[in-house]
């Protein structure tokens, strides 16, 4: 299989559409990690992706009569621009399904390819059944974003390149993980020349289907997978890249969002570009493998794999990108509520920089204060906060706390002595117009809203905290009610940050 496969990645009809991308040295990520860090810019192909490659080497493989019926397709992202690029360059058509919920930028970007979008359902599932009932009625043919022997090999050109641009040992490539298909082809490419080379694939935390089913020895589906970094959240890889993953991939990182974003930020500053989180996957999975393994002196590969990033999301990437370096830490500090306490309080902090300081008064014994401080890293975090406790200060570290970074920092001083039997659940909820007065729709007016705070990230997702009060005899009914609504839920009523600063 390996040298039907490596003749497939040799043979691969990529570039009429894609261009050879640059391998970059990353001078800040070198010297702060005591290696070379190469960036491998496919955010540079024309379709800010590296997605075009599979979907042309697939569809330029088709025979002419194929290519006349057209080609069909489900995605939300960087694959439908791919296909949507090539039916345009081989004069076929090519239809694009994608759920409702894909946001604008994205469709108009399929459309100006020449794609035909069909919006169906709630999420990347439902369309792609859609997508395959409407492959069957048609007679179009189905172009997989990952799960195609066509689609891998063209992916895997990445790989020849790579070892074409180095000269020298490369110690390790780190590739972002979704479906699969392109580990599967870089790992062949390279492993066939250079088998010494370790092939890392690195997910999210959220979306971590390969991590699990490499471990399981079995093919995992996700009940449920986070959409941050949308270009690899896929609940299931498929059946092939899981076959050539297990026989060719040396090892996983998984990295939280946090890591993503400081990942974003450390591209942008050795190169101006801004990655969308799924393109700077590789290089938060690259960092954090090095701390963790101690690697020094290696050359390190980095597959920089797509810029389709929406501009409203960039906010949210610049508030957590310092917490993902661990450049900055969260902390509830209860103080003395008394002249003189923020002063001595300072003090106590020294010459570290304070981001966010947030408090109202609440009653005449202790004020609970909501504290950014810049760190240089955890040993420092754990060093401020045995340091603060030995002044007699109770805190808490809430750096890591995602209810206190996506919505406290934003309500404290909130307080509502009045809202009894309060109970606290964090939802997310499909983002498009209209979305939020659904919401609010279906929750009706059973129960009273006590404390409500929304926030657009630009995201795929709304991310919403809800206080309701619910009595004791009710809450048989409330759940009745969170099983029907349809939505992702999580109770916060006993999340310390809460409990400090708003219950």
């Amino acid at each position: 299989m390996s040298k039907d496969y490596l003749k497939k990645i040799l043979d691969a009809q990529v570039y009429d559409v894609a261009r050879e991308t640059p391998l970059q040295r990353g001078p800040g990520l070198s010297r702060r990690l005591d290696n070379t860090v190469w960036l491998k810019r496919e955010d540079e192909q024309s379709v800010f992706s590296f997605k075009l490659r599979g979907a042309y080497n697939k569809m330029a493989s088709l025979s002419p009569s194929l290519l006349k019926k057209g080609v069909i397709t489900s995605s939300a992202g960087n694959h439908a621009q791919g296909v949507a690029l090539a039916a345009n360059r081989l004069k076929a058509r090519a239809v694009i399904v994608v759920p409702k919920t894909t946001p604008h930028i994205k469709v108009d970007a399929i459309r100006r390819l020449g794609g035909k979008v069909v919006l169906h359902g709630e999420n990347y599932d439902a369309a792609y059944d859609h997508a395959m009932a409407l492959a069957k009625a048609r007679g179009l043919t189905f172009v997989h974003p990952y799960d195609d022997p066509d689609v891998i090999a063209g992916q895997g050109t990445i790989g020849l390149e790579i070892l074409k641009q180095h000269q020298g040992e490369i110690y390790a490539i780190f590739v972002p993980v979704g479906g699969g298909g392109l580990i599967s082809g870089i790992a062949l490419a390279v492993k066939s020349f250079n088998p010494k080379t370790k092939i890392i694939g690195v997910e999210p935390e959220d979306a971590d289907a390969m991590t699990r089913s490499l471990a399981a020895k079995r093919r995992i589906k996700l009940d449920h997978v986070g959409i941050f970094a949308d270009g690899v959240a896929v609940r299931q890889v498929g059946k092939e890249t899981y076959d050539l993953a297990k026989k060719y991939v040396d090892d996983m990182v998984v990295v939280s969002n946090d890591e993503i974003c400081a990942a974003i930020k450390d591209v942008f500053e050795d190169t101006r570009a801004i990655l969308e989180p799924a393109g700077a996957l590789s290089v938060a999975g690259l960092k954090k493998y090095v701390q963790k393994k101690k690697i020094r002196n290696k050359s390190l590969v980095a597959i920089a794999s797509g810029a389709n990033v929406n501009f409203d999301r960039l906010r949210h990437v610049a508030e957590r990108a310092d917490l993902g370096e661990r450049k900055e830490a969260l902390l509830a500090v209860t103080i003395p509520e008394k002249p003189g306490s923020f002063r001595k309080f300072c003090s106590a902090i020294g010459k570290r920089g304070i981001t966010e300081f947030n408090y109202r008064y609440s009653d005449s014994g202790n004020a609970h204060v909501f504290a950014g401080i810049q760190i240089s890293d955890d040993k420092e975090l754990k060093m401020l906060v045995s340091s603060l406790r030995k002044r007699g200060y109770k805190v808490v570290d809430l750096t890591d706390n995602e209810m206190a970074k996506l919505h406290i920092r934003h309500l404290v001083g909130g307080r509502a002595a009045s809202a009894e039997n309060e109970i606290l659940y964090r939802f997310e909820f499909p983002e498009r117009p209209g979305a939020l007065t659904n919401f609010l729709k279906q929750m009706g007016a059973g129960w009273n809203i006590s404390l409500f705070h929304y926030r657009n990230h630009g995201a795929d997702f709304g991310r919403v905290l809800v206080g309701m009060q619910v009595p004791p005899d009710d809450k048989k009914a409330f759940n009745k009610f969170l099983d029907n609504l349809g939505y992702e839920f999580l109770e916060e009523s006993d999340n310390p940050a809460y409990k400090l600063f708003l219950s």
